[in-house]
């Protein structure tokens, strides 16, 4: 039975928001077990908490941004990804604006200041949040699913008709316990296209974005001059994209994740979907063999990989 895990000492670091362009500082301290993950604005007087919960999140336009009592934090995503994908239960986490700082445009940087911090293990054990019959979401051809499994999947299927991404691996799947986070999932970045940065700007989005902290096309090809991390990283995003979006339920799914075309919004449906059907999940603190391998495994290499991913190596 796996024991629940805070952060060993508080750690912070300073970015820019994707959408805001806004400088914004981020710091993690340990808590309590039983806290689970706790985003706090404290630039507000006094300090706002957001619970984290399927029904707080409020934005989905390319983010997943929650709101309480009108005060918001957008792009949560990448660092609940790497909170998922590391092994953190409860954590505080504050912010001193309205968004997540982006890094570089993947979950890699957040992984690497978790381990700054180091993993402290906590008497209580994990609570899973374990799925017993299928869900599933469709919208105009998309969809997104949760089905029974021992253990933890996310299978993510992507279709642009963009020829860089037709060119690469449209479909990735990943599992806890068998693949490490980081190596596998955590450095894929964000994406985005030149032709919509007017429009999305307009709108008062992605005006932080840059060839610093996100995959960049034109109308044929990947404009950054490093190119790829991955071959597949698209939809090796996506997949990062996925296990953020999840990680609002509150605790560990074991279940298969597959999404087909799917984003931000459907993924908050889905997840509101099954936590409105108590018929469909039930809490326990029996996890499987692989899953307690994955969580018991450590950082091992991730030094070097993020200080590759951060352009350190």
């Amino acid at each position: 039975m796996e024991r629940q895990q805070t952060v060993a000492r508080s750690v912070g670091v300073v970015g820019i928001g994707l959408h805001t362009g806004r400088k914004v500082a981020l710091r993690l301290h340990p808590a309590p077990p039983g806290t689970g993950v706790r985003l706090v604005r404290v630039d507000c007087t006094p300090p706002v908490e957001i619970a984290l919960r399927a029904e707080t999140v409020t934005m989905t336009r390319l983010c997943t941004g929650v709101a309480q009592n009108g005060v918001s934090i957008a792009t949560v995503e990448h660092l609940l990804s790497a909170l998922s994908g590391v092994g953190v239960d409860n954590v505080i986490v504050e912010v001193d604006g309205p968004e997540v700082p982006i890094m570089d445009g993947s979950a890699a940087p957040f992984v690497w200041l978790l381990e700054e911090a180091g993993l402290a293990l906590q008497e209580p054990p994990r609570r899973f949040l374990r799925v017993v019959k299928p869900v599933k979401v469709v919208e105009e051809g998309r969809w997104a699913c949760l089905s029974p499994y021992d253990g933890f999947r996310v299978t993510f299927t992507i279709d642009f008709s963009h020829p860089a991404i037709r060119a690469s691996g449209c479909s990735v799947s990943f599992e806890r316990g068998k693949e490490d986070y980081l190596a596998a999932i955590g450095r894929a970045r964000t994406f985005g296209f030149v032709h919509e940065v007017e429009a999305l700007r307009g709108m008062g989005l992605a005006r932080g974005g840059s060839f610093e902290n996100a995959i960049v096309l034109d109308e044929f090809r990947v404009l950054n001059p490093e190119g790829l991390r991955y071959s597949d990283e698209f939809a090796r995003h996506k997949v990062l994209d996925a296990i953020g979006d999840l990680a609002v339920a509150g605790a560990p799914l074991l279940a298969h994740y597959e999404g087909y075309k799917s984003g931000h919004a459907l993924n908050n449906r889905l997840l509101r979907a099954l936590m409105a059907d108590p018929s469909a999940w039930v809490w326990t603190e029996e996890e499987p063999e692989r899953v307690q391998k994955r969580y018991s495994r450590g950082f091992g290499r991730v030094a070097a990989a993020c200080s590759w991913a951060l352009g350190k190596g």
